[in-house]
């Protein structure tokens, strides 16, 4: 007899369900997260994606646009552009790197981290209706599971690791499965 659940040892010996499809329930949430902070976004130039690079930027590394390309998973030319728009919007400038004068660096303005401040809340309040369903203690735990999962994951896309991205994000090392 076979039976169609699953556990962390123990293959499904017929085509999962809803239930054990977890590229169901990741499709789902992505979904609906998107849905939700693009709501939230919607005056960010390009939504989320501009959030999460004008993010990176606010940390203080001043990345190059390439290496803020490599380090979302977005093409070099689509960055350009995005970038062009943070510019125009005025949360970010292009400066000459000190360390490299043929390059730029991507900083930051005083009122693109004022804005930011803003933004980051609205995601927040946005992420924790999403959220709703889940107890308190749910919410941290479902975020600190997913953080694992997503350290765990190597080289996705090309020279991306997201085990060192959300170690930068966090300021610490993740806790290893």
């Amino acid at each position: 007899m076979s039976t169609s659940t699953t556990t962390a040892t123990t293959r499904p010996t017929e085509l999962p369900g809803r239930l054990e499809d977890l590229g169901w329930h990741l499709g789902v949430l992505l979904r609906a997260y998107r849905a939700t902070v693009e709501h939230a976004l919607e005056d960010v130039p390009h939504g989320a994606r501009g959030y999460q690079v004008l993010v990176t930027v606010a940390q203080g590394d001043h990345p190059t646009q390439l290496a803020l390309a490599e380090h979302h998973g977005i093409d070099r030319t689509v960055m350009t552009y995005l970038v062009d728009d943070l510019v125009a919007a005025g949360l970010v400038e292009r400066q000459q790197n000190p360390a490299d004068r043929r390059a730029r660096r991507v900083v930051a303005t005083p009122a693109g981290r004022r804005r930011l401040g803003a933004w980051a809340g609205a995601v927040h309040d946005a992420e924790e209706e999403m959220l709703g369903m889940l107890a308190p203690d749910e919410r941290a735990l479902f975020r600190t599971l997913m953080r694992r999962v997503a350290c765990g994951v190597r080289d996705v896309d090309a020279g991306t690791d997201p085990c060192t991205v959300a170690e930068h994000t966090l300021g610490s090392t993740p806790t290893p499965s």
